[in-house]
Order: C-alpha cells, then structure tokens, then sequence
C-alpha cells in the first residue's frame, strides 16, 4: 500500500527545504530545483514475431557543475518523465555527498523487461543508445544499470556506443561485465554500502548485532547483498524480505521463523528479484502480505524498493521497537514518513548517502577505464568503506553540530558542494 505521490514534486520539497534553511539566492534554488537538460525520444524496436513496438526513452541530466554527469538507466513500465527527473536529482545530491567529482543523471524506458526476451532487449538496449549517444560520454553523461537493467544490457550499450564514435570507449557506461569494462566488486557494492552505513549506526545504539533484527522491502541486487552482508559480515539476522510477484502482479513478504537465509533466497529468485514462491515455502518460509515487513517487531528498516514506500499510510504499521531506518532504494520515504521519524526519535540513513555504494564503484570502475588498469577486488571493496565511512562521519558531525535531522543535514552538505562548484565556474556570476 502507498500513497499516490510525484517523485519529482516529493524531490522539489525535500530541496525547498534545505534550500530556505541555507539561505540560498533564490536564482540558485531556481537552477537547482530544476533539470540542466531533458530529452525524451521514441524507440521503435522490432519484436522477434515480425511487429514493431515503439517504446518511450529519456535522459535527463540535473547538475553536471562537479563532473561529468551521472545516474542509471530504468527499464520499468511505470517509467515517467518526473520519475527521471526526481532520480537525476537525487542523484547530484548523491555524488555529492560521498565527494566524487561527477554531477547527476538518470535515464530510463517506460517498458516491463520481462515481457522481452534478450534479443528483444539487445535491440532496445541499442536503439537507447542510437537515439542519444551525442548527448553521452565518458566526459558528459555516463549511464548505468538500475532497476531492470543488467551489466550485460550496459556492455551492449558501450558496445553501440563505441560503434558510433568509431572507437572502443569502455568509460561510456559503467556496471558493465568483467572482462568487458566491467569493476570487479560493482555487482555487490550498494548493498555492501546500505551494511556501512547501519553498522555506523548501530555503534551509535550500542546494537548488539548479533541480537539486531531487521526486515527489507525487495529483494533486488541491492537487498540481496545488504542482507547477505548484515547476516555474514556483522552477524546480525533478517526476519524477512518483500518481493514483486510478476506472475500474480502483486508483492509479497517472504519470512522465516528463525531468520531467513539470504544465499538460499538468492538462489530461488530471479534477475528482476521475484522470489519462487512454491520453493520458498517448500523450505519452510511463510508467505504474508506486501505490507508485513514494515510492521515486523525489529530494530531496523531497510526499504530497497520503489519510492513512497514509507509514507502517510504505512507508518503506522511501523513498531514501536524500530530504531533505525536504512534508505537502500531511492526515495522510499514520504515527507510524512520523515515528520513520523522526528517525532519517534528514529535514526533516518538517507537515501543519497545510504545506496550511494553503486554510484561509488560506478566511480572507480570509470578511473579503471581511464587507466586501462584493473584493481582487484579486495582493494574496490577497501576504497568503498573508506568512501562510505568518511561519508557517514560528515554528514553525523553536521546533524549534530547544526542539530538537524539527517536527511536535512546531508542535503545541507550535498547542496553546498554543488553550489561552491557552480560558484568556481562562474556560473553563478550576473555580468
């Protein structure tokens, strides 16, 4: 169950406010509140039973004042224009907060890719690229996966890419397979960032992790490695994860008594993160409905789903025992959700500082490009900690020191970034 929202109007409030608490010129907020750059464009594609589909496409480029642009590309059918936008902004805000000199982007197409088969998807995949490949690039724009998107559906991207210039440019696009461009580490790394962060937290409770519960919306890339790695590297246990149904069109929450084991879900679940359901209860698990993980009795929330997940509606299902609220998915949590999380003294890890591990790796896979060298994957992993920690601990030191929530006081270091940046270009001089 959630509210019906726009993500971009949700994006614009979360930026309004910040935006009159640093005391922004109002020109300022004007350009940052808004998209540099929009594109929407048609991609007829031919089906493999001889007709055409003609598929919607874009790319919407928010801020590139600290770098190249940045931000994945979404095949999902719900895809809309305000949904990029909010993406691409959030996205500025992320690189941001983690310090990587790139800016925010998102891109995506309004289709459901489970209703193409691969060579469906290859052709998409290549008209995308044909249709704004001039508007891309290693040194403006570089796309990456997201939801319905996979390393092998990038490597036909660069591919494409590549043949349009006339040279092999593997720094086009980032989440790319190995051996083909791809980092080693990538496939696991916002997951891996999503468990840095709620350790942090943690010590900040003094939460026995061993004796720490959580429960997660989603069971996607992101989810399954942040449960894998809350289980296997801090020890402590998930009661549960929510899934997408796509034979029945609806989610569910899959459950254990004893805690679920996120290795043998994996193996039962497939690229667009449905779990089987008829091997999961085969195992023992219990199927619920799509709204029992939020109400589960546990220490913390990992949303690794769509946005408005947490809203005016849901928080109330919230138990009493919750202490933190990890943000794996890009804009899960209403405002409403967040005036919940001040009233209730719950530690809210925004989402931009939260999942930023993705964009993180997507970072140093780009330096690897660059290099033609490839780190191996003890030192992505190490790098990634260490981003993800430095991260962390500024944006604690200004929630406490301004005494602001979390969400607010990463915005307040996000925002300040990119207006310094836009300031050292001088593109906000008025001759």
């Amino acid at each position: 169950m959630s509210d019906k929202i726009n993500a971009f109007e949700m994006a614009q409030a979360q930026f309004d406010h910040v935006s009159e608490l640093l005391n922004l010129e109002p020109y300022v907020s004007e350009m940052l509140r808004w998209p540099m750059r929009e594109f929407k464009f048609q991609i007829p594609v031919r089906r493999n039973n001889g007709t055409i589909s003609v598929f919607y496409g874009y790319r919407v480029q928010h801020n590139d004042a600290r770098g190249p642009a940045k931000g994945g590309i979404r095949f999902h059918p719900s895809e809309t224009l305000d949904t990029i936008r909010a993406l691409a902004m959030w996205m500025t805000w992320k690189t941001a907060v983690v310090d990587i000199p790139l800016g925010g982007a998102k891109g995506g197409v309004a289709v459901d890719p489970a209703a193409l088969d691969d060579s469906e998807k290859e052709r998409l995949c290549r008209r995308w690229i044909d249709e704004i490949w001039r508007a891309i690039g290693p040194r403006q724009d570089i796309p990456a996966p997201d939801v319905g998107t996979t390393p092998q559906m990038m490597g036909w991207m660069m591919d494409e890419y590549s043949k349009m210039v006339g040279e092999y440019t593997p720094g086009v696009i980032t989440g790319k397979p190995i051996g083909g461009g791809g980092s080693l580490g990538r496939n696991e790394a916002t997951g891996y960032g999503v468990t840095y962060t709620v350790q942090k937290a943690m010590r900040r409770f003094n939460l026995d992790p061993e004796n720490t519960l959580a429960s997660f919306q989603g069971f996607g890339n992101v989810a399954q490695h942040a449960a894998i790695s809350f289980t296997e590297f801090l020890g402590g246990k998930v009661a549960c994860v929510s899934c997408w149904d796509r034979d029945e069109g609806t989610s569910h929450t899959v459950s254990h008594h004893a805690g679920i084991n996120p290795r043998f879900l994996q193996t039962i679940t497939d690229i667009y993160g449905s779990i089987n359901k008829d091997k999961a209860i085969e195992a023992g698990y219990t199927i619920e409905d799509s709204d029992a993980w939020i109400s589960k009795d546990v220490d913390i929330l990992i949303p690794c789903a769509l946005e408005g997940q947490i809203n005016s509606t849901t928080v109330d299902l919230i138990s009493d025992r919750v202490k933190i609220v990890a943000e794996g998915a890009n804009g899960p949590s209403t405002p409403e959700a967040d005036d919940f999380f001040r009233d209730n003294d719950i530690f809210l890890i925004p989402d931009f500082l939260c999942n930023a591990g993705g964009v993180t790796v997507s970072y140093f896979e780009g330096v690897q490009n660059d290099m033609n060298y490839y780190w191996t994957r003890e030192e992505v992993i190490e790098r990634l900690n260490t981003k993800m920690t430095a991260a962390f601990d500024g944006i604690i030191k200004v929630s406490e020191s301004e005494q602001m929530f979390m969400r607010d006081a990463a915005y307040a270091v996000a925002i300040d970034r990119v207006v310094k940046a836009m300031e050292q270009r001088g593109w906000l001089f008025v001759p």
